[in-house]
């Protein structure tokens, strides 16, 4: 390597500084726990439908299948 550019290299060497305050981490905090609380109370009244014994049941309403089967006469 000539020493001209190795010296020139060497002379534009800068120390960078990051500066991190913690701004917006708080709100990302405040953010994460309302929506861990918010999933908490869908399921609270879907799992249990606002009963907290736990004794409630989910309604799945299925429809009927009818499939028409017809042997092939094997």
């Amino acid at each position: 390597m000539c020493a001209e550019l190795k010296e020139a290299r060497m002379s534009n060497d800068r120390e960078t500084v990051i500066v991190d305050r913690g701004g917006g981490s708080g709100a990302a905090v405040i953010g994460g726990i309302a929506v861990v609380v918010l999933l908490l109370i869908v399921g609270y009244f879907v799992f249990f439908n606002g009963q907290p014994s736990g004794g409630g049941t989910v309604d799945i309403d299925v429809p009927a299948v009818s499939v028409d089967v017809v042997p092939d006469g094997q």
